[in-house]
């Protein structure tokens, strides 16, 4: 199994965000992500599922909604893994399918789901990650192409709360941030959530980006956690 492409054109990249299902991504990164974009990085996505089994929205018309949202967010590269939505774990199958992608898009940093959280899907892609990423590093894997390994991974928050230890300002990115969640217009009250409207998830995640922001003296920010220390230059604080 191999990821397909949605959107761009595989290449090495330098954050790859996973998303369990379509629009994950733009909720729980996508300022991070279009401030990226913004600054020239090669910056992708990477479904697991196509979020087949929800209660609104087809396959078909959350993968053009993808695309639509890719436009926004400035993305190099979106793909689709295929695996079933609802059933997303570690298993042997889905990390050797992933670390196969992550050989060949290579990103210098990975964005998973927090896996403290309430969707079996979340806390599953990112224990599924963790196998992928020790594969996809080994020489000796039965996968093709040349091994590589993540410099760096961030936990974006879900549906759970979360030890952030690294704030990532927005404010100037939050119409397009808004804008890519639109996107996924099929997830909305049957895809009728007019312009005027704001969906109750772009309201919820609002103030939970004003929290963040309060803790990092500006109006908005994305929170993410990482478990390894980060380090810092003197020189250029």
């Amino acid at each position: 199994m191999t990821a397909q492409t949605t959107f761009g054109t595989p290449r090495p990249l330098d954050w790859l965000c996973l998303a369990p299902h379509p629009d994950d991504a733009e909720i729980g990164a996508g300022g991070t992500l279009l401030r990226l974009a913004r600054a020239g990085r090669a910056v992708g996505v990477l479904e697991l599922s196509r979020g087949e089994r929800g209660t609104q929205g087809t396959p078909g018309e959350r993968a053009a909604e993808c695309v639509a949202a890719a436009r926004i967010l400035g993305l190099a590269w979106r793909g689709q893994l295929g695996l079933p939505d609802g059933e997303l774990a570690d298993t042997p199958q889905g990390a050797h399918a992933l670390a196969g992608v992550l050989r060949e898009v290579r990103p210098r940093v990975l964005a998973l789901p927090h896996p403290r959280d309430r969707h079996p899907d979340h806390f599953g892609t990112s224990h599924l990650a963790r196998r992928a990423l020790h594969l996809a590093a080994l020489r000796r894997a039965d996968l093709e192409g040349e091994p590589h390994r993540v410099s760096r991974v961030l936990l974006y928050q879900g549906n759970g709360d979360i030890a952030a230890n690294v704030l990532v300002d927005v404010e100037a990115v939050l119409p397009e941030w808004e804008a890519a969640i639109r996107a996924h217009a099929s997830q909305f009250a049957g895809g009728h959530v007019s312009e005027t409207v704001t969906p109750e998830v772009v309201e919820r995640r609002r103030a939970r980006l004003m929290y963040w922001g309060t803790l990092a003296r500006v109006r908005y920010a994305e929170a993410f956690e990482v478990e390894e220390p980060l380090l810092l230059d003197p020189e250029g604080l």
